[in-house]
């Protein structure tokens, strides 16, 4: 990977729906030869994907939270994975290293909501306890490298 692929990746998390020939302008060159370029980066798996941004207020879920997952000491990891994955209100599941064994990402209606899922998350098996922290606001998310007005050659 080079410095051209770095710019044709940042510029496609940016807007998945970019044009071939504005790529090619953004680095310098033709149509065809970043067509081959992304198709590199797809076929070595480093772009797995195209994905709609959504805004998550529009569709009613203007409350998130992160849930911190204190497992207990006989839980099994894997079937607390799958149960958290039914719960269609976790947006992001990660595993930690730390006192929490999983970070979750909750998008929710209101406040209410969020009280709800958090009920259902502590009847997990395997789940000893939880710990929470309501997003006030959000600065930003799914961040890319900063802008470049293409490559500087």
């Amino acid at each position: 990977m080079d410095d051209i692929d770095r710019v044709l990746i940042d510029a496609l998390r940016r807007d998945a729906r970019a044009s071939w020939a504005e790529l090619g302008r953004l680095v310098g060159l033709s149509g065809p030869s970043v067509t081959e370029r992304v198709s590199r980066l797809e076929a070595a798996g480093v772009i797995t994907g195209y994905h709609a941004a959504v805004d998550q207020v529009a569709l009613g879920r203007s409350v998130a939270a992160l849930v911190g997952v204190h497992l207990s000491d006989t839980s099994d990891q894997d079937a607390v994975t799958v149960s958290l994955q039914r719960l269609e209100e976790i947006e992001d599941c990660w595993f930690v290293a730390g006192d929490e064994s999983f970070l979750v990402k909750v998008r929710v209606p209101d406040v209410s909501g969020l009280e709800r899922t958090l009920s259902r998350l502590r009847r997990i098996r395997g789940v000893a306890r939880t710990r929470t922290t309501v997003v006030l606001s959000t600065k930003w998310e799914g961040r890319t490298a900063p802008p470049e007005e293409g490559l500087h050659r």
